[in-house]
């Protein structure tokens, strides 16, 4: 099931979960409230990811 979350990016309203239910989320909320998405951020904006065995 899908349910309402905030976008880390611009705090308007998105979808987290199956992504069978996003237009029922949607229509729980006003059109200019829901986030239009974004591209992904560049290398550089993207905070390191260390592993397990990464020192």
């Amino acid at each position: 099931m899908c349910s309402p979350i905030a976008c880390r990016v611009c705090g308007k309203t998105t979808w987290t979960g199956c992504g069978s239910h996003v237009e029922a989320v949607r229509a729980t909320v006003r059109p200019e409230d829901w986030c239009p998405g974004h591209s992904a951020p560049s290398g550089a904006e993207q905070p390191a990811k260390r592993g397990w065995f990464r020192r």
